[in-house]
């Protein structure tokens, strides 16, 4: 779960990026983070990843509060959430095995679980046959859907989507929302900040607008798909 009680966050150029924000996603929700540049999205997500610190109010994530939240424990809330970036940020020098297999890797995770959990997440995207290809041998569309093995392979309670559509073409666009609501279906929460109005209309569901600082709009609404 994440809650945002009366959250803003003032940067010291200044700049009031969130004012008194009140939010609740519950477990298993699947929302989209929409709204103008500068309107306060990425300050969402950075409060979240506990990259910053709200001025005040208090932010909830998995049963973390982060206002307490040692410096130290930080990595222990990081690794409840799964990260898709824009710009995939894949390892170039590593296999797609190697570059999911890299996160768990990091945080010491049993071999054994290594060797049957990377090629469980390979398979949910579709690229069991890419196992072995580097990043420079795969199209746009199937560096991110790498990617999106890389944020589900530790098994995140929440997938933070930041723009995941952004560098691929539109077509494959939805698949990757597809492959989301995919995953939200099996219990993971997930947030997905997108500028494309299309894929939303498209999707519908619940939509969370922000701008100027503050949620203009939060409600669930119906999309074209059949």
């Amino acid at each position: 779960m994440v809650e945002f009680k009366d959250v803003s966050v003032t940067y010291t150029s200044g700049v009031d990026a969130l004012n008194k924000v009140n939010l609740k996603i519950n477990d298993g929700d699947f929302a989209f983070i929409v709204g103008p540049s500068g309107a306060g999205k990425s300050t969402l997500i950075k409060l979240i990843l506990k990259e910053i610190d709200a001025t005040q109010g208090v932010v909830t994530v998995n049963g973390f509060n982060l206002s307490k939240l040692r410096r130290s424990k930080v990595p222990k809330l990081r690794r409840t959430i799964g990260v898709v970036f824009q710009d995939f940020r894949l390892i170039p020098t590593m296999t797609v095995y190697e570059n999911i297999a890299f996160v768990l890797r990091v945080i010491d995770a049993p071999a054994k679980y290594i060797r049957s959990r990377v090629p469980y997440v390979i398979s949910l995207v579709g690229l069991e046959k890419k196992a072995k290809a580097y990043p420079t041998q795969l199209s746009g569309g199937e560096q991110q859907r790498v990617a999106l093995a890389r944020a589900l392979v530790n098994d995140p309670k929440l997938i933070i989507a930041d723009e995941p559509t952004g560098n691929i073409d539109p077509a494959l666009s939805y698949e990757i929302v597809d492959l989301l609501k995919g995953i939200n279906e099996c219990g993971t929460t997930i947030l997905m900040v997108t500028h494309e109005h299309d894929i939303v209309r498209h999707f519908g569901g619940r939509i969370i607008n922000i701008n100027k600082g503050v949620i203009a709009f939060d409600e669930v609404v119906g999309g074209s798909a059949k």
